[in-house]
């Protein structure tokens, strides 16, 4: 079978290679200490088993767009990403309650089933909330040293820990940003666009592809950062846009969460706030109401479907997705990556906006 130009499959697979020899070796490391920190490697391993690995593959086509060479380096030094990325569901799902993530229990209701099992003193729920914590923590820190450990050059690692660094403070920066928004109960859709930007846009396409510049380095990945950022930032935008349109009227099978779970958090993304900004008075009730009600129904979910959809929010959100991948795919064309990144990265922003999970 013929392969996609972003060649996806392959990356996927030795992405996860590189990932399952990472663990292993932290997995021994870990018994060493002690056989109770056991279920922590598992459940990194079982999180991490999961997964779209676009990060990762928006970092190996920049690193192939500067000229970098195919090789298991930049593979481990890519997977360095998906680590990150599973520190981030982590804690997300610890600050959302969320009960699955990927189609299996989030860290937290795992570790707080252990306890239940076990028959242990104190809050089973407070357990599994320290638990993740620590393993979200311990993610973050084994990031680093998956970057450090990919047999990539010191000078190529210490550029790309710059970016890495970039890269963390603003997607903590518009994870803040959301919480902020659920909190005070805005509307606004500037708000909604910043979160977008800084939560998802940089940090899912713009900064894994200027890693991948970096750790290449040279006059090339000096002239594409510039094109990266005007093709990463509304390629990252249209994707999350696709996730909020997923995460209300998406299949729970496919996407591995409950799509009544965005409502219930009362997330302020921007397909509710055009559909607030649209609302007639009656439509402006059943979105105050509903959205961000813990115990929200499903009936009560499908009345906000209908709002979201008799608004022409959802409309628009599919138009704001065309436009930006057509914005994106402009910029690939006047830019100086090189072949066959440029295909890839094409065919990448199409897989990362017309998803179904």
């Amino acid at each position: 079978m013929a392969t996609s130009p972003a060649d996806l499959t392959r990356i996927r697979s030795k992405v996860s290679g590189a990932l399952e020899e990472f663990i292993a070796r932290q997995r021994r490391d870990l018994a060493g200490i002690g056989p109770e920190l056991l279920p922590c490697a598992d459940a990194v391993a079982d999180l991490l088993a999961g997964g779209k690995r676009l990060r990762a593959a928006f970092c190996y086509w920049g690193w192939r767009g500067c000229g970098g060479a195919d090789g298991r380096e930049i593979f481990a030094a890519a997977a360095s990403l998906e680590l990150l990325h599973a520190s981030a569901l982590v804690h997300d799902d610890v600050m959302d309650a969320s009960d699955t993530r990927r189609g299996q229990p989030s860290v937290h209701r795992r570790f707080a089933a252990t306890h239940a099992a076990a028959g242990w003193r104190g809050s089973g729920d407070g357990f599994g909330a320290g638990a993740a914590i620590l393993v979200g923590d311990l993610l973050l820190a084994w990031t680093d040293e998956m970057l450090r450990s990919s047999g990539l050059t010191a000078e190529s690692v210490w550029r790309g820990l710059a970016v890495l660094d970039a890269m963390r403070t603003e997607v903590f920066s518009g994870q803040f940003l959301d919480l902020v928004g659920q909190a005070s109960g805005g509307w606004e859709l500037d708000s909604a666009l910043r979160v977008v930007t800084f939560k998802s846009a940089k940090y899912t396409v713009e900064r894994p592809l200027h890693l991948g510049a970096a750790l290449a380095g040279g006059q090339a990945a000096a002239e594409a950062s510039e094109a990266f950022t005007r093709y990463g930032i509304p390629v990252g935008v249209a994707f999350q846009l696709r996730d909020d349109i997923l995460g209300v009227f998406g299949d729970p099978a496919r996407t591995g969460k409950p799509v009544i779970d965005d409502l219930r958090e009362g997330k302020r993304t921007v397909m509710l706030a055009i559909a607030r900004e649209r609302a007639d008075p009656a439509q402006a009730e059943v979105l105050d109401l509903a959205v961000g009600d813990p115990l929200l129904s499903e009936a009560a979910a499908e009345q906000v479907r209908a709002v979201i959809t008799g608004t022409g929010a959802l409309a628009e959100c599919e138009a704001m997705i065309e436009r930006n991948v057509k914005e994106a795919l402009s910029a690939l064309d006047s830019c100086a990556v090189t072949h066959p990144a440029r295909s890839a990265l094409a065919d990448l922003a199409v897989a990362a906006t017309a998803r179904s999970d």
